[in-house]
């Protein structure tokens, strides 16, 4: 859970005494720095005769995201001003990921920036956090040639955010605080949401999978789930403050509720949120297909407010490189799971995510995953170069595929995905769909941009005054991955 309503918060302030001991319990112990922290903010506001300001860069997932809101809600309670400028920010914090080891060379770069701007404002603060700070070797080299970061925490501890910042305040050191992994959840922190009328809400934490490509399990750490109770608490919360889309975030939703002591299923879950009135639309991700549930499949075929897109990624069409990428099913499985979810839900769209030129994958295991792209037909795939990340199984094994042939087969793959979604997409043309209006169009004011059930985007006639409204919307051209439409009376 997590306060958005700045009444609440100060309700909580005003009773807490920073000339007394910190308490030990969460999440009370945070709010005694966050009130300990205004101080030294509103000290150093009033030495510079300005606000203090505050940027929050988010790199990775969606998961990421979530954390970077919450990251900004606590500096603001402590009472930095947002600024999307890091040029011009007191407070510069980037949230990392790590997946692919061009991320982490990125923020080295940009560190390097940051260097120069702090020299000219020495009171600036840099902080780092997230997924690349769990790598233990990236600390190391922060700490050697980076000695001008303040703050390094993970993914752990986030929930310490204030007490850490204060520390930065009362040391002249570099602080660093990083745990190898945690069964830790605190609930009641503040938060500041991006959009006022959808919102994403974790429902568990970490992964069990360790697909050999992926860094994630390493740095993430063992799957947790919430408590479904803090989960609805939430949710009801969010929707008493406007929210009426949600998204449930997990590395492997599918696999949520197993570690709980009453253990509860995802399909379950899905039902409890179900019931919370004022609550339009749910989506979710990530699922993992040898997680998906015959109790999941019929959930979402009798929901009323389970938005109709389903994210499976498949990750490579070839059981051998199935095999190889430890997902533990075959192009077989996935194939029936496939039609089981279409038989039952006949207008859902679905995506995915497909690697290719995986180590020892031949022109043959390419070629099977044409075949299930072909067959499945997604509206949409995020399509990747395989991109060796040290520290993962797949990094030290042989036979690694030639740039050359990578990218032969990848354009390949991307002609094959995009004509197909191009067809699938269209069928929607004539049609009218309730809509989510999420934002003004980036290029022509005149227009509003939507997103339907199934995912896919839709522009149209309209003002600001729509967003975050549900309106019924013809669909009159299809563009390929979206619409263009007109609002229905």
């Amino acid at each position: 859970m997590e306060y958005n309503n700045n009444k609440e918060i100060e309700k909580i302030l005003e009773e807490i005494d920073i000339s007394e001991e910190a308490p030990i319990e969460e999440p009370m112990r945070q709010y005694y720095f966050i009130k300990k922290g205004r101080a030294y903010v509103a000290e150093l506001s009033e030495k510079l005769g300005r606000p203090l300001y505050v940027c929050v860069n988010t790199f990775g997932c969606q998961m990421n995201a979530k954390d970077s809101e919450k990251l900004l809600g606590i500096l603001e309670q402590m009472g930095y001003k947002e600024e999307t400028d890091e040029n011009k920010a007191d407070f510069v914090i980037y949230n990392t990921c790590t997946v692919r080891e061009n991320a982490n060379l990125r923020v080295y770069g940009r560190l390097g920036q940051l260097n120069r701007i702090k020299k000219k404002n020495p009171h600036m603060m840099i902080g780092l956090c997230g997924c690349m700070m769990q790598e233990p070797e990236v600390v190391e080299k922060l700490k050697k040639s980076y000695r001008f970061v303040d703050l390094i925490f993970g993914t752990h501890n986030i929930y310490k955010f204030a007490e850490l910042i204060v520390t930065c305040f009362e040391s002249e050191r570099m602080v660093i605080d990083i745990w190898k992994d945690t069964d830790k959840i605190v609930e009641d922190l503040p938060t500041d949401r991006k959009y006022s009328f959808k919102s994403g809400v974790n429902i568990m934490f970490g992964c069990n999978n360790f697909c050999s490509y992926c860094i994630v399990p390493y740095v993430r750490g063992r799957e947790r789930s919430r408590n479904p109770k803090d989960i609805i608490r939430e949710i009801e919360k969010l929707v008493a403050d406007g929210v009426v889309e949600v998204m449930l975030l997990g590395q492997n939703v599918n696999s949520y509720g197993k570690n709980l002591d009453e253990p509860m299923t995802f399909a379950q879950l899905l039902q409890e949120i179900e019931k919370i009135e004022g609550l339009e639309r749910i989506r979710f991700m990530t699922s993992h297909p040898k997680d998906l549930s015959d109790e999941l499949i019929e959930v979402m075929a009798h929901s009323k407010k389970i938005c109709k897109h389903l994210h499976l990624p498949v990750q490579s069409g070839s059981t051998d490189v199935l095999k190889k990428m430890n997902r533990r099913y075959t192009k077989e499985q996935y194939l029936l799971l496939v039609e089981k979810i279409k038989k039952a839900i006949p207008d859902i769209s679905l995506t995915t995510d497909i690697i290719v030129g995986f180590p020892g994958e031949t022109e043959e295991d390419f070629q099977e995953t044409l075949d299930v792209v072909r067959k499945v037909r997604y509206d949409s795939a995020f399509t990747f170069q395989y991109s060796k990340r040290t520290g993962t199984p797949a990094a030290v094994l042989e036979d690694q595929i030639s740039p050359e042939v990578m990218k032969d087969r990848f354009d390949r793959l991307l002609k094959e995905v995009q004509t197909i979604s191009a067809e699938v997409c269209s069928v929607h043309k004539g049609t009218v769909q309730r809509v989510l209006v999420e934002t003004q169009n980036d290029h022509d004011e005149h227009l509003v941009t939507g997103r339907m059930s199934n995912n896919l985007l839709v522009h149209f006639p309209g003002d600001a005054s729509l967003i975050g409204k549900l309106v019924d919307v013809e669909l009159k051209e299809c563009h390929g991955f979206y619409y263009m439409g007109e609002i229905v009376s």
